[in-house]
């Protein structure tokens, strides 16, 4: 991890441009003095090494306008790239023709509503291309066009399509509706082998990677860049880019703040990196916030968490393998792969396990973290309002150090669940349910957190804060306090490696009871 830097200060002569916020057309950025990060050496790269190319990235990263770009490029429009890695690497003599496909908009949870889209976008690019279609399926039609657009220019097609999976993404809670668009896309993506002849290049970008045999079986030749080292940052902005292409919008605002807050995302590459369209917001508005957090409804992701009884302690430290990460369907959605591709965890180790890859997952940085924990305790709570009410409270009670007002806050809050949340989740019986409401809490608060050992059943959790240092040990007994929660705080030394530190220790021994579903003992000692 990069050690502290201090705040920037900008000494150079760039004058500060337009921010490109919710902008995804290439052209207008070009010729309208936006900034731009030049993506075009991926471009040369993909181009080299193969045709057809898929891309997942978390929602708001930058894939339409990297799918823009393409399709500028290939039409041939050489002024907008002028100064871009590209430029004197295409023959800009060539031009090909461009079939793009978007599935961002639209409602596609009705049914046949997906089958009317594509074919309306189809008999579009017929129509601004004077072709008269024969066909009445879309993958004869999708054929057709690629055909007599390679014969009319002489040059193969490049076959671009923007947010693949959203049809079936928006279907998700209607099982029997998404399984059909997934079958349907997985008839029209066939198309693109069976054409292959008349195509130049294909790209595929989306949120989530389907099941290449549930999805991509008629295109087998595709090639997945997700998590290649070598695209890690084909979307994205790296430190440099902040540095050098955003360097005058970064006077007044600290780097190590901005790195806190935004960056953290890894897809194997050297560096991490941020989500653009925090960026462009902080720049804009010049103060930290949870902007990518809120423009999605994680209302799909909050409950399936719940549903499968996953602790807010696990997220923070979960692993998969190539295939786990993979393994994304209708049916068969592994919590894993689900948070990784939809951007709340992201790989942050990588381990060879006897020739297999194997990942560690982590929150990406403090807004994922802070906002996911809110959310969690959001939907525990149905009372937003008395939700704020409480993580005010808490910070307040850290503030003094008062303890007996902080067990008191949790007994309280533990008390107000209903008996039939528990009985109609099942969640009583889940091992660390209790202090993941502690971690949520706190977490939720953006507060400097450490869970440091989630085995056999023991839960501690650091929290660093206002120059203390909190170690909480939990603990579910039968009935009555059994003190065991303290005394294996104090046996294990846990504070040992917290003295070097030179702050004061406090020793926090939390202990729940089965039966009455709450707090049955807070001890709290110095160490």
């Amino acid at each position: 991890m990069p050690g502290k830097v201090e705040p920037f200060e900008y000494r150079g002569t760039m004058t500060r441009r337009r921010l490109p916020i919710g902008i995804q057309n290439f052209r207008k950025i070009r010729e309208q003095n936006y900034y731009y990060v030049d993506k075009t050496k991926y471009i040369r790269s993909l181009l080299d090494e193969g045709t057809h190319y898929f891309l997942s990235r978390p929602r708001r990263f930058g894939k339409s306008l990297f799918l823009d770009t393409l399709k500028e490029l290939f039409e041939g429009n050489e002024p907008l790239f002028e100064g871009l890695d590209i430029h004197n690497h295409w023959d800009w003599q060539v031009r090909h023709p461009v079939l793009r496909l978007d599935f961002s908009s639209g409602n596609f949870n009705e049914p046949g509503y997906l089958q009317a889209n594509l074919m309306e976008q189809l008999a579009a690019i017929e129509r601004r291309a004077g072709i008269v279609s024969e066909y009445t399926t879309a993958p004869g039609r999708f054929a057709a066009i690629l055909e007599i657009l390679h014969e009319r220019a002489g040059h193969r097609v490049a076959v671009l399509v923007d947010e693949y999976d959203k049809p079936i993404l928006d279907a998700l809670e209607v099982p029997e509706i998404a399984r059909d668009n997934r079958d349907f896309l997985r008839g029209l993506y066939s198309t693109v082998k069976f054409s292959d002849a008349h195509v130049r290049f294909t790209f595929l970008t989306g949120v989530s990677k389907f099941s290449k045999v549930r999805l991509f079986s008629g295109l087998n030749n595709l090639t997945d860049i997700t998590i290649d080292p070598r695209y890690s940052a084909i979307c994205g902005y790296t430190e440099a880019d902040l540095d050098t292409v955003f360097a005058p919008e970064l006077p007044s605002l600290d780097r190590e703040d901005i790195r806190d807050w935004y960056n953290g995302y890894s897809w194997l590459g050297e560096e991490k990196v941020y989500n653009p369209f925090d960026i462009l917001l902080l720049f804009d508005k010049r103060t930290f916030g949870t902007y990518w957090f809120e423009t999605g409804t994680p209302t799909f992701l909050i409950e399936t968490l719940f549903k499968r009884q996953i602790s807010s302690l696990e997220l923070n430290n979960m692993i998969g393998g190539d295939e786990l990460l993979s393994t994304f369907d209708v049916d068969d959605m592994a919590t894993e792969a689900l948070l990784f591709q939809t951007g709340y965890l992201t790989i942050t180790e990588q381990e060879d396990l006897g020739g297999e890859s194997l990942y560690r997952l982590g929150y990406p940085n403090r807004e994922v973290r802070q906002s996911l924990n809110r959310s969690l305790l959001r939907y525990l709570v149905k009372d937003s309002t008395r939700q704020m009410a409480n993580s005010v409270r808490l910070y307040r009670l850290l503030e003094a150090n008062d303890f007996a007002g902080l067990e008191t806050l949790f007994h309280a809050f533990f008390a107000s669940i209903p008996y039939e949340w528990y009985t109609n989740n099942d969640i009583a019986s889940f091992e660390g349910y209790y202090a993941s409401v502690f971690y949520s809490y706190f977490a939720g608060l953006g507060l400097n957190i450490t869970v440091e050992d989630s085995s056999h059943g023991r839960l501690d959790m650091a929290v660093h804060f206002n120059d203390n240092i909190y170690l909480f040990e939990f603990k579910v007994v039968e009935m009555a306090s059994e003190g065991a929660a303290m005394a294996q705080l104090q046996e294990k030394g846990y504070a040992d490696k917290y003295r070097g530190l030179d702050q004061p220790i406090h020793l926090i021994g939390v202990e729940f009871s089965k039966n009455t579903r709450n707090i049955t003992a807070f001890e709290v000692a110095r160490a």
